[in-house]
């Protein structure tokens, strides 16, 4: 199957998902304590009745998917802070709060929303101007779903005393939405829907790091893309949305084997091939917890290493938090998984690693030794670069009063031929009990991307621009922050 891609060529010019804690290092930002799995076999009690017509119309469509050569528009998507500025020679791309009024107006059918938490209403959290948006977000789905008749959908994480979901009650006491909450600790024994997605129409996407919190908009650096009129891809992901949706059921379990219609034949082996100008680029979106993914989806982290193994110039991270470690779990375990596949990119292969991770005032201090220990590593041999920056939003006093707010939110990875684009933080609890999910999009044609402007390359140059800003500290800045008591 080939969709021909049209990329968008723009030359114009959240928020931490964990709840106060006076320990940071032991603060479970899932705010569930972990419990004994219960058994997870067997299929919810209503798996079938509950979603039959709309499973029925979703197979009828994903069965003429062989024919569904749209052509599709991509776009980065991106939430620049208030007071954050690049040089006049930077390109910024759309931005959040547009892109997701833009998919809000242009629904005829449907919305689907797949979210950690919500907290979009003017004021919510904390009394900031900026928060007009979320509003104007959120009276644009209240007015979609009463006035134009649109179907919204939201699975959402479980409501919790930190983030109690009263904008989505008021969307269920309004009649606007349907609501599903996942309980990950019956589920899982403990995690969280941690995905950000948006569906529209079953043919328009968002996927990215954006949670809906109206300080994802205006206070939080975010990364995402959209992907517009591409219904083969579009079908594929509701399949993942269909799984949260499932699990959403009254006394739902996890089935010990997924209905073969929530199955999919795109993955890192067998990718969806797209055409744009008559080239190749292959996609697929991948999933976790490994429980949530039915056959033939790709497991989040074997798509993350197999980008990094399959890179042979750079490779480009810049994501909120990088722990080798599982660091939600009762008892802190090491988990090198991706630690490893990067120094064997570094070392084995001389690939270059950057790493621009983020520091604001909820950073660990322990992640600092971690970093320093992948960066130890530069230059131990001819070749070997592994080079680590914090990223800081800067922000006035008053800004700085707004909880969880001016931090580089970014879950992304650009190698010099594949973009990957997630919604999950980096240690290894968000890979094994957490659901996420990623974009990910590979250029099979080596070198195309010198000639050619592509999502890659424009990922790419996001990278170097928030490398190259004034925003980017060297690794050991931190010390000095710490010392003056500011940061």
């Amino acid at each position: 199957m080939k969709i021909k891609l049209s990329f968008y060529n723009y030359s114009t010019k959240t928020v931490l998902e964990t709840p106060p804690s006076h320990n940071d290092d032991e603060n479970d930002i899932w705010g569930h304590g972990y419990m004994i799995p219960s058994d997870m076999d067997g299929a919810p009690s209503s798996f079938i009745t509950t979603t039959r017509s709309y499973r029925r119309k979703a197979l009828a469509e994903l069965n003429s998917s062989d024919n569904c050569n749209n052509t599709c528009r991509l776009s980065l998507i991106e939430s620049i802070p208030e007071g954050l500025t690049y040089s006049n020679e930077s390109i910024i791309y759309p931005s959040t709060f547009d892109t997701w009024l833009d998919l809000i107006n242009s629904a005829h059918e449907s919305i689907d929303i797949a979210s950690l938490y919500w907290t979009l209403r003017q004021s919510e959290v904390y009394p900031d101007p900026s928060s007009i948006k979320g509003e104007k977000i959120f009276q644009a789905l209240l007015r979609s779903g009463l006035d134009k008749g649109i179907k919204i959908r939201v699975a959402q994480n479980a409501p919790t005393q930190n983030y109690p979901n009263i904008d989505t009650e008021l969307l269920v006491k309004r009649k606007a939405a349907e609501v599903r909450s996942l309980n990950f600790v019956k589920l899982l024994g403990g995690g969280v829907l941690h995905t950000k997605l948006w569906i529209v129409d079953r043919k328009h996407i968002y996927v990215g790091s954006a949670n809906m919190d109206w300080r994802s908009l205006t206070q939080v650096k975010e990364m995402g893309i959209a992907i517009y009129n591409c219904s083969c891809l579009a079908g594929d992901i509701q399949k993942i949305f269909d799984v949260y949706w499932t699990l959403g059921e009254d006394n739902a379990k996890i089935p010990s084997s997924w209905p073969a219609s929530y199955s999919t034949k795109y993955n890192f082996k067998t990718p969806l091939d797209l055409m744009y100008q008559n080239e190749t680029f292959q996609t697929y979106f991948s999933s976790s917890p490994p429980p949530f993914s039915p056959l033939g989806r790709t497991n989040d982290i074997d798509a993350l290493t197999n980008v990094i193994s399959h890179a042979e110039k750079f490779i480009y991270i810049a994501v909120m938090d990088y722990f080798p470690l599982m660091i939600y779990t009762p008892k802190i375990k090491f988990w090198p998984v991706i630690d490893d596949a990067l120094k064997t990119a570094a070392i084995e292969h001389k690939v270059k690693v950057r790493l621009l991770i983020s520091w604001w005032n909820h950073s660990r201090p322990s992640e600092d030794y971690f970093l320093r220990s992948i960066a130890s590593v530069n230059k131990a041999y001819p070749g070997v670069s592994i080079e680590v920056r914090r990223f800081v939003v800067p922000g006035t006093k008053e800004q700085q009063k707004i909880p969880y707010a001016r931090v580089n939110h970014n879950k992304y990875m650009v190698t010099d031929n594949t973009a990957y684009i997630g919604t999950s933080n980096w240690s290894g609890d968000y890979f094994t009990d957490t659901a996420g999910v990623a974009f990910v999009l590979h250029d099979p044609i080596f070198d195309r991307n010198s000639s050619h402007v592509t999502i890659r390359s424009q990922l790419q140059g996001v990278f170097e621009r928030d490398w190259d800003s004034p925003y980017s500290h060297l690794l050991n800045f931190s010390d000095s922050i710490e010392a003056d008591g500011s940061w």
